[in-house]
């Protein structure tokens, strides 16, 4: 962890005050290089707290796209954090997590595309990467808390934590919070979340950041070209892995209708960048069959399904054995109502018949659990994507869409 001045080392602050007159209990702020994570800390800052910026250095974007800015923790966006903390003067370091985030988020989205699946590299992040190693850190120098900018809330009640939507229901974040560890919640804070982005950026112009006006990152942020199939036949040929065949495409009777240069390049539900198939209704990807290179397409209701199983699942409320919920496939996806029986479940295995990539969940007791889903109407639900379960607005648990 490096600080961006001259100075060298950690200061050591007391973690709470210890009387009236000593000063605010320490709090880190994790920024982005972003104006969210930004107008957090100077909110902060301006209600008196002690603040440090800390930001992680995810990977080496040098020479890419990725460097031009407008990407989560890329280096331009390391630079637009130190020159908020600079503006706000407060100490800013640099965490060098990028070793960490390639094999827990960089290997697994390379091979989730390979086994056929659609990950989700931003839940896995947060699982892995943003809340514990930068909360070690934060106690490191005596903090007691760890803020973010993120669009939800935390809610406490009594001794327990809850994690619940944003008040902004169209930048609300919670479905990618879910993997965070449990026994974080009560260390972590979201100052955003009762705020619309409108509010957000209005506060962050008032306080004269400097990046106040910075545009939104729409991309993963290590590919920041959006071309996920060709990352993925990159990264595979620097690992020595086979790349996925070309193969056929082939309809619900198994006729061949197309041709296609790999797997990697398709996600159940999706129905552009097909190619030129030999028949004139629009079609799905309904199926996908790494083994036989092989993608199979139908009308929309073959792809959609009323039962799924959530494997890994991860609490963040109390355990049960059955519920009645919502569950969200996807980000922008509408909650669907549904019955939910929880199973203990074995490792499962990837197509390549090594064990899941995914630890075991941190549900209390170090049982590895799935969840049967029972949805009350259709809907597509890509295996590797994220599945979530909520009460009204609150996060009771989340998982991975199995096969």
């Amino acid at each position: 962890m490096s600080r961006t001045s001259s100075n060298q080392g950690l200061p050591q602050y007391p973690g709470r005050a210890s009387s009236a007159h000593a000063a605010p209990p320490l709090v880190v702020a994790a920024l982005s290089g972003g104006v969210d994570s930004a107008a957090a800390a100077a909110l902060l800052v301006e209600q008196g707290h002690q603040v440090v910026g800390m930001t992680m250095r995810l990977y080496d974007a040098r020479g890419t796209a990725a460097s031009a800015g407008g990407r989560c923790c890329g280096p331009r966006d390391v630079e637009d954090a130190r020159a908020v903390c600079a503006h706000l003067g407060i100490p800013h370091y640099v965490v060098d997590l990028a070793a960490e985030f390639g094999a827990a988020v960089v290997d697994d989205f390379v091979e989730a595309y390979l086994s056929g699946e659609t990950p989700n590299p931003c839940v896995k992040c947060n699982q892995h990467i943003k809340f514990t190693p930068l909360l070690a850190r934060a106690r490191a120098i005596g903090a007691d808390v760890l803020v973010t900018g993120h669009y939800a809330q935390i809610v406490a009640r009594g001794a327990d934590h809850e994690l619940r939507r944003g008040r902004d229901a169209g930048k609300d974040q919670s479905y990618f919070l879910f993997s965070m560890p449990r026994a974080d919640l009560a260390a972590v804070r979201f100052p955003l979340g009762g705020m619309t982005k409108d509010e957000v950026r209005s506060h962050a112009q008032r306080l004269g950041l400097p990046n106040a006006a910075k545009p939104e990152s729409q991309e993963i942020c290590f590919v920041p070209d959006g071309d996920h199939a060709g990352f993925v036949s990159a990264q595979a040929l620097r690992r020595g892995r086979a790349l996925p065949s070309p193969g056929a495409i082939v309809d619900e009777s198994g006729a061949v209708v197309g041709h296609h240069d790999g797997v990697h390049r398709f996600t159940l539900g999706q129905h552009r960048g097909l190619g030129n198939l030999a028949t004139r209704d629009k079609r799905y990807v309904t199926a996908i069959d790494p083994a036989r290179a092989e993608v199979r397409v139908g009308p929309r209701a073959a792809a959609e399904r009323t039962e799924l199983t959530i494997r890994d699942l991860r609490w963040l409320s109390p355990p049960r054995v059955q519920l009645s919920a919502s569950v969200q496939v996807r980000h922008r996806g509408t909650p669907i109502r549904a019955e939910i029986r929880i199973e203990s479940d074995p490792p499962a295995r990837s197509a390549a018949g090594q064990s899941d990539r995914s630890p075991p969940p941190l549900d209390g007791t170090g049982v590895l659990e799935r969840a049967v889903v029972q949805l009350a109407e259709p809907t597509v639900a890509a295996p590797g994507q994220a599945a979530v379960i909520y009460d009204g607005d609150r996060v009771l648990a989340g998982g991975w869409i199995a096969r």
